[in-house]
């Protein structure tokens, strides 16, 4: 047996080599005779100008204009997960659909947005790094799917595509649109654990080159397996389209999205207790444990989101765009954190008692962004240019708060608290339904901030010859931050500024053995202010100013390749990636931005057909992480990064076997994860991780007609108890049981 450090990258070593010097083994049929011949096909241009099957499970292009060339020629590891696979896969969040790309996870945030989308890509918190179409999305949401076409996420430091931060990976999230043409559609699903929800999406073409489309979506439900928490939301999402097919091309849409439900803050860390020891460093309770009050704790959230996009073809080469979008987000909490709750042993009643504690937060962010591009396709000399140059202007701002919860009555303590506390449970068996009253009254901002970026970018492919091609990308930012500030424990508000310019770039070599493969090396840059050091949101504190920006780069070596007809995309890659200059305790009391971590990994890719009937969607990545440089001259150092699993997979599958019928099936393996506060160099505290797990979902789908449709889908089908997130220091989340789901399409 090879050993688990050189095992990989030896696969991967002889995979790119046997890609080098035998590309005959991965060439398309009539790719041969090419290659005989010393010639080949020369790309087709980067301009879309249809849109790709809806059951399709390979997307060959991004959505995105900065991508200059097809995902297949481009020099990065990118990852396209379509509309087919969402929805075959009955996914309802962004969680769900990115457990379709290994190596991501989800942070449980301590202070930040801890109640909101935290994904970790490569080590990296990146919950500030979720864009909308290419324009960055206000953080702190949890975001739904129902107006999504697929969603594209980038790994490696990439904030010559996005700006700030970016330091792990991007995620983009690329939305429905009005198109050419009538149709209808509506989805009901009904589940076990009160699930009901229900789409609608309607497309109607009015004139010759204008359409609207709408898409409406109301659920409700509670969580399998913690059914004390529930949900409500809707959502609409209309777009207007005009001049489709013509030169001059407006789209005006808008996103609205509610939600009300319950909060949940997971299970408490056997910490709490002195002297208890659990094999996770997790408090052993079952999976429907809850510390949560029925009669206090809320959480509701609202988006609405407006944008204007032009785009004007100078010529058929050319092509001017501008969008500008103004959006709001109010995310609005009141949870029970069980990691912050007294616990003390009664002897009275012989068992552990706790004290509820609360976590609060009324924050509301507001952009106003405008992009600008010139994107197409030019010669120089023998050179052939594929480009995308842009401007970038935007400003935000950020207004915090917490609550003052105050407890007038509700379930006394024991005599071991003193005397008239209230709020108590027992601490192996909380009882959501306890009795409480009291206020809860929004306290004064804790933040109150308004941050602008400026920025410049060029992105171009060039190819050299009909076998080389130079992918390049540079962006400079001036991105400012002013506000003020409630340092803790004090009543008055402080000011404080910084103001940071920004270069990255990113600079790819692509070899192409046949036009239906590459193989490539690339490395790239990022930069993550202060500000957005925690990854989630923006922030601000006395002396941010005198920081630098933490830095990151990734080194990448891959191939990909279009095989069986150019039916399924394959890919494969290793990469290391560094971050550099996190603010770190160096000793009680005294930082610098010492903290440096390393991720080095292997990363493996397949989606499309097998057969016509036969289409698979997965991969496997494998993640070798270090805190190279951690806090208290040494503490942690070596350890593994929290929320960086060393292995993890995923595959999603669906074979036709009769004319009406799809059955399909989804594997997950997640391995061992440690949990840790991933501010700074994202060492946490490695006594606590969340055990490696197998998930299994299962679905079988009916063509009834040619207009309805009926799936079902089983997710997690083993009803296995597993964790999918923790901060290492107060709580970790249990993931969802078993939730069988019968739903109806209807097409017309």
């Amino acid at each position: 047996m090879t050993s688990k450090t050189s095992s990989p990258h030896t696969l991967l070593g002889s995979s790119l080599a046997l890609a080098l010097v035998s590309p005959g083994m991965f060439l398309s049929p009539h790719a041969h005779a090419q290659t005989a011949s010393g010639s080949a096909t020369m790309l087709a241009p980067v301009k879309v100008t249809g849109t790709a099957s809806d059951n399709s499970y390979q997307i060959p292009e991004a959505a995105q204009t900065k991508f200059t060339a097809p995902l297949l020629d481009t020099p990065k590891s990118v990852q396209v997960i379509p509309k087919a696979v969402i929805q075959d896969s009955a996914a309802t969040s962004l969680q769900d659909v990115l457990r379709n790309s290994p190596g991501i996870t989800f942070g449980a945030g301590e202070g930040g947005q801890p109640l909101a989308d935290r994904p970790v890509i490569r080590g990296a918190v990146s919950g500030n790094n979720v864009y909308v179409d290419g324009v960055r999305d206000p953080g702190g949401q949890t975001r739904e799917i129902f107006n999504l076409e697929s969603v594209e996420v980038i790994k490696g430091a990439d904030s010559a595509y996005g700006g700030r931060g970016s330091g792990g990976g991007s995620i983009n999230l690329v939305s429905k649109r009005a198109r050419l043409g009538n149709s209808a559609e509506g989805n009901f699903g009904y589940g076990n654990d009160g699930y009901l929800r229900g789409t609608a999406d309607g497309n109607w073409q009015f004139g010759e080159h204008s359409a609207f489309r709408l898409n409406v979506l109301e659920a409700k439900g509670n969580i399998p397996g913690r059914n004390q928490v529930d949900y409500e939301k809707f959502g609409i999402a209309p777009s207007l389209s005009l001049g489709i097919g013509t030169p001059t091309r407006v789209t005006l849409s808008y996103y609205h999205l509610k939600t009300d439900g319950m909060p949940d803050y997971g299970v408490p860390l056997a910490a709490k207790i002195p002297g208890l020891r659990t094999g996770t460093g997790i408090v052993g309770v079952d999976r429907d444990t809850f510390y949560g009050l029925y009669d206090r704790d809320y959480q509701k959230t609202k988006a609405d989101i407006g944008t204007v996009e032009v785009e004007h073809d100078l010529n058929d080469r050319l092509t001017l765009r501008n969008a500008t979008r103004y959006g709001e987000t109010i995310n609005d909490y009141v949870v029970t954190n069980p990691g912050d709750g007294k616990v003390l042993f009664d002897p009275l009643t012989s068992q552990y008692w706790m004290q509820r504690g609360t976590k609060s937060r009324w924050q509301k962010s507001a952009m106003l962004t405008n992009v600008t591009e010139l994107y197409g396709q030019l010669d120089t000399g023998s050179l052939k240019h594929r480009f995308n140059l842009g401007v970038e202007f935007s400003r935000e701002t950020n207004k915090n708060a917490s609550y003052n919860v105050a407890t007038s009555s509700g379930t006394a303590c024991p005599t071991v608290y003193g005397a008239r506390q209230f709020d108590c449970t027992p601490f192996y068996s909380p009882n959501p339904s306890d009795p409480w009253t009291g206020s809860v009254t929004r306290g004064p901002l804790s933040v109150d901030s308004t941050s602008t970026t400026r920025a410049a970018y060029l992105f171009d492919t060039i190819e050299l010859s009909e076998r080389f091609q130079v992918n390049a990308g540079v962006r400079f930012d001036n991105y400012r931050i002013s506000g003020g500030f409630l340092p803790r424990g004090a009543t008055v508000m402080e000011t404080d500024s910084g103001s940071w310019n920004n270069f990255n770039y990113q600079l790819g070599f692509v070899y192409k053995p046949s036009k239906n493969g590459s193989v490539y090396v690339s490395y790239s840059t990022a930069s993550t202010p202060p500000s957005v050091s925690g990854g989630d949101q923006e922030s601000i504190a006395a002396g941010m100013g005198d920081l630098k920006p933490e830095k990151s780069r990734t080194i990448e070596l891959g191939t990909k390749w279009n095989v069986l007809n150019e039916r399924l995309n394959l890919t494969a890659a290793i990469f290391q990636n560094d971050r550099r200059d996190a603010q770190i305790e160096v000793d009680p009391g005294i930082f610098a931005q010492a903290g440096k971590t390393r991720v080095r990994g292997l990363e493996l890719g397949a989606s499309g057909e097998l057969t016509p009937k036969w289409n698979v969607y997965g991969g496997y990545t494998y993640m070798d992480s270090e805190l190279v440089k951690g806090a208290y001259s040494g503490v942690n150092e070596g350890d593994p990064l929290a929320n960086t699993p060393r292995h993890s997979f995923s595959l999603w599958s669906t074979y036709k076997l009769l004319n009406p019928l799809t059955v399909g099936a989804g594997a997950y393996y997640v391995g061992k994860t440690f949990g840790g506060n991933q501010g700074g160099a994202g060492g946490g505290a490695n006594a606590v991780h969340m055990p490696a797990y197998w998930r299994f979902d299962a679905m079988a789908a009916y063509q009834v007609n040619k207009t309805l449709a009926l799936q079902l889908n089983a997710l997690n089908l083993t009803d296995k108890d597993y964790y999918t997130r923790t901060n290492g220091v107060h709580h970790a989340d249990f993931g969802a049981g078993r939730q069988v789901i019968l739903s109806a399409n209807l097409k017309y």
